[in-house]
């Protein structure tokens, strides 16, 4: 497996300025976030804990939410009238 035949959804790691939270996740869950850390820290040449992936997870999640969108920019127009 070469770096330019294989692309995952999360790229490379923006630096932000962070608040802290704490959820739970199933085992079968943490064992997929291990193994995702684990391949795209190979594929960008540094080593990644999955917690640290988690917020960049969850905000290119919600960037794709097209319902998302949808309903925020409804909320927004209804304050705006």
């Amino acid at each position: 497996m070469n770096k330019q035949s294989v692309r995952l959804s999360l790229g490379a790691l923006p630096k932000a300025e962070l608040v802290k939270i704490t959820i739970s996740v199933s085992v079968e869950l943490k064992a997929q976030l291990d193994a995702y850390a684990e391949v795209h820290g190979r594929l960008h040449q540094m080593s990644v804990d999955a917690t640290v992936l988690i917020p960049h997870m969850l905000a290119a999640f919600i960037a794709r939410d097209r319902g998302f969108k949808a309903l925020q920019l409804k909320a927004c127009t209804a304050r705006a009238e």
